[in-house]
């Protein structure tokens, strides 16, 4: 099954979960219980804290949910905040380690936070993907997801996103149209 935000960032080959953490959880829990799938692939965009440009292709199979009180060790949780798929299976055998994207319902604009995360080891946001990852490994659903990078995570991630984002989805479709014969 192939997955997507929603709201402004929809295709025709995937069904929409929801915009941010809380949504996408619910409306993808939703859909398993439902479908079924035997695997969920998302695809989407994301912002780069730096080691990734603008409409490069990442694939990824570990989400993290790291906030900036966590990060200037003003907080704590007692809940994982670093999953990785279960086990992810593709022709040329299984696929670790993979870049970590992060999600929150915040979007990056400083710099510093930025090179916090990749110090992280953290190289990509997109709101969703954590609980993609966590919904997945609960039903014990491979899955796997595909983002095109529209910004860097600085003063400038809003209006570069807005610029990119038509080209970015372009570029997913073609990459998805060209690879999964939909």
């Amino acid at each position: 099954m192939i997955l997507c935000a929603g709201r402004n960032e929809t295709f025709d080959f995937a069904k929409p979960i929801g915009v941010g953490l809380i949504e996408s959880a619910i409306s993808l829990t939703k859909l398993i219980l439902e479908e079924k799938p035997a695997f969920l692939f998302f695809v989407g965009t994301a912002g780069s804290y730096g080691n990734h440009q603008p409409f490069d292709l990442v694939y990824s199979h570990s989400a993290a949910n790291i906030e900036l009180c966590f990060l200037q060790n003003r907080c704590y949780t007692p809940l994982q905040n670093i999953v990785d798929v279960e086990k992810v299976h593709v022709s040329r055998g299984t696929i670790y380690p993979s870049p970590i994207v992060n999600s929150s319902n915040y979007i990056t604009t400083d710099t510093t936070f930025a090179n916090n995360m990749i110090e992280k080891n953290i190289e990509l946001e997109n709101m969703e993907f954590f609980s993609v990852v966590s919904v997945a490994n609960h039903f014990h659903i491979p899955c796997s997801g595909l983002f095109v990078v529209t910004n860097y995570c600085d003063e400038n991630a809003h209006l570069d996103f807005i610029h990119n984002h038509a080209q970015a989805k372009e570029l997913i479709t073609l990459h998805v149209e060209k690879n999964m014969k939909i």
